[in-house]
């Protein structure tokens, strides 16, 4: 399949290829949208099994990206980056800042931040060579890992859940079922023991699993096993396409509140959840606290406005959740309606040439 039969018609402005043979580099920057503004988006670093199956992965995240900060409200568009290889054996300098000089090249259109198999030092190296980069270290001054406020995203996106379903924001004795305890999960985790929660992890990184064992008092199964599990909550926190026709059928649970982006297979399993009577709150919705978490990073970093915006997922849920219901249609439609909306709304002002710095 080429390229452009891979983009079809999901609206990608550009997409770009990165090459480094010295050091390994093969990079892929999708940007799906720019209508609402630069667009921003992490770089995952990922040993994909071709070079077909890495391209499909930031054509979807990308444009999952440019929902994401449209439901949130923000001035941002979606782009997505992706690595090919093992970070664990690829990363080095040269490689970073080869990566930088292709992110610099699109002069502003994309920048750049952490996702998986990436940190902040990471990307304090991309910055030597191109200042459209954020969640650099905090000693820099950026504002580091944004893995906590992901978390704390995923917690207010939860507590809104169990108000629609249950009448009560408190999750004590509540079930949840966390499958994938890396920077993410692990901190939902222990947020969730904080609120009282019984919680049963899985994962297939076994370091973090006794990681995870040895610090929180929690159930541990089989990653492929968590989905029989009963339970009040699923939280997937891994990698995306985990709900399918094979493992919807075997859920025990009322809802499904993760980090991960594009949790879907497809969209007709969107319908498996709803024929099932299981409430699926949109990924991009429920995941958005790192995203503004950096893009706090643009306009002069404090933990307390990324806070104070972060906690708005809360109400962002329940606004989706709410017009769902109104609607008689599922809260995953809703939500793509309403950020699609948003996107043609304040796109269109593109018409009218802003002076000085324009960013678009």
């Amino acid at each position: 399949m080429g390229v452009f039969d891979a983009i079809g018609d999901r609206g990608h402005e550009e997409v770009v290829f990165g090459s480094d043979p010295e050091s390994g580099l093969q990079a892929i920057i999708a940007i799906h949208s720019t209508a609402l503004g630069p667009a921003l988006g992490g770089t995952r670093f990922y040993p994909y099994g071709s070079e077909a199956e890495a391209l499909e992965d930031v054509l979807r995240l990308s444009q999952g990206m440019s929902l994401k900060a449209a439901a949130a409200g923000l001035d941002l568009g979606g782009g997505k980056a992706v690595i090919i290889g093992d970070h664990r054996k690829l990363k080095s300098e040269r490689l970073w800042r080869a990566f930088g000089r292709v992110v610099d090249s699109l002069q502003g259109r994309y920048i750049t931040s952490e996702d998986v198999g990436t940190d902040a030092q990471d990307m304090e190296l991309i910055r030597r060579e191109t200042r459209w980069v954020v969640g650099v270290p905090v000693e820099e001054g950026g504002s580091g890992d944004p893995s906590p406020a992901t978390a704390r995203g995923l917690m207010a996106a939860t507590r809104a859940t169990s108000r629609f379903l249950w009448g009560d924001e408190d999750l004590s004795g509540k079930k949840i079922a966390v499958l994938g305890v890396g920077k993410v999960g692990t901190d939902l985790v222990r947020r969730l023991r904080e609120n009282g929660c019984k919680i049963t992890v899985a994962d297939v990184y076994p370091p973090s699993i006794e990681r995870v064992r040895n610090e929180y008092s929690v159930d541990v199964v089989e990653p492929d096993e968590l989905f029989d599990v009963e339970c009040d909550i699923f939280a997937p926190c891994s990698l995306g396409g985990i709900l399918n026709e094979e493992t919807i059928p075997r859920l025990r649970t009322q809802a499904i509140v993760g980090s991960a982006n594009n949790q879907l297979a497809t969209e007709e399993d969107n319908d498996r959840l709803d024929e099932r009577d299981i409430l699926y709150t949109p990924d991009f919705v429920a995941n958005a606290g790192g995203l503004i978490n950096v893009n706090a990073e643009l306009r002069g970093y404090t933990t307390e406005k990324a806070a104070t915006h972060i906690d708005r997922i809360y109400d962002n849920m329940l606004q989706v959740l709410e017009a769902a219901r109104e609607r008689s249609t599922t809260p995953h439609r809703t939500a793509v309606t309403l950020a699609e909306e948003r996107i043609q709304s304040i796109g269109d002002l593109r018409l009218f040439r802003r002076s000085g710095d324009d960013r678009n």
